[in-house]
């Protein structure tokens, strides 16, 4: 493997169709393309500064490095890349890949990022602002997370979620085959228009949450007092711990919770309307007939 040190490249392409190479100390200055159509790259300690620096790259490591904002959609079309304690403050990373894995990753900026990943790996990343990451994404493995970005996990499958903190709005929406482990999940409308969701031992957040799912799961969670209106139009097996503010026309399944405060089924239920709802504590809810 040759071995570039202490050095730096501007303009288009400086670095096109490279194979076998490491670089060290390493900046890739202002410009375009600068590690493309690549085979076999290592990049550790290195600063990228202009736009789309590391596409259709096949097998890479990037260790130690740090993106600045202006290395918008910098890696695209690239598979089987590993990537270690970077730091990433431009948008619309990591879009068409295969085999993505990130360990101890910030990203400032997750506008966009993690679109249409087939095979992705994370442990202790970190994700600001932004709107859609994980956009249409599937076989998702992910061990710790924390985010404050918007409308997180919408259109994605095959996922499993460990230690998660995601602070948000309008998450899992559309997604099918997801599996969330001791989480905290705090955003309005979560899982709306799920198949298959199943929560364990998490803890939720939030207006309306868990609406028009099918074949949703709880197990052992536990809610806010802003979770008002949950489960609506839903298929649910739900066991929640501690109270729960409302229920409201769940179509199908079985919910039990230690205390509900208010049970709403009016004319607008969908069948077959015949979700058992029921209390583990003594306690006898009120009964409404609308918001």
């Amino acid at each position: 493997m040759d071995i570039i040190k202490d050095q730096s490249f501007g303009g288009e392409r400086p670095l096109f169709e490279s194979h076998d190479l490491r670089l060290e100390n390493v900046t890739i200055t202002e410009g375009e393309s600068g590690i493309k159509e690549c085979s076999n790259i290592e990049a550790d300690h290195c600063r990228f500064e202009g736009k789309y620096p590391l596409w259709h790259v096949k097998g890479s490591k990037i260790t130690d490095c740090y993106f600045a904002p202006g290395s918008r959609s910098a890696i695209w079309y690239s598979d089987d890349m590993v990537m270690e304690n970077c730091i990433i403050d431009g948008p619309k990373f990591f879009r068409e890949m295969k085999n993505l894995r990130l360990k101890d990753v910030t990203i400032n900026d997750a506008d966009e990022t993690f679109w249409n990943i087939d095979g992705l790996v994370i442990d202790n990343v970190t994700l600001h602002e932004g709107t859609y990451p994980f956009m249409g994404s599937r076989n998702i493995r992910v061990n710790g997370l924390k985010s404050d970005s918007k409308y997180v996990f919408q259109y994605v499958k095959d996922v499993e979620i460990h230690d998660a903190h995601i602070t948000t709005k309008d998450a899992f929406w559309e997604v099918e085959n997801v599996t969330i482990y001791d989480s905290y999940l705090d955003g309005e409308y979560l899982g709306w228009h799920s198949k298959n969701l199943r929560l364990v031992n998490c803890h939720i957040g939030g207006e309306q949450p868990l609406c028009y799912a099918h074949n949703l799961v709880l197990e052992n969670c536990t809610f806010d007092a802003a979770c008002d209106r949950a489960f609506e139009y839903s298929t649910v097996k739900a066991d929640i711990r501690g109270h729960i503010e409302s229920i409201k026309n769940p179509a199908s399944g079985h919910i039990t919770a230690d205390s509900i405060g208010e049970i709403i089924l009016d004319e607008n239920i969908k069948g077959p309307a015949d979700c058992v709802i029921e209390e583990s504590l003594p306690h006898t809810p009120s009964l409404g007939g609308g918001d």
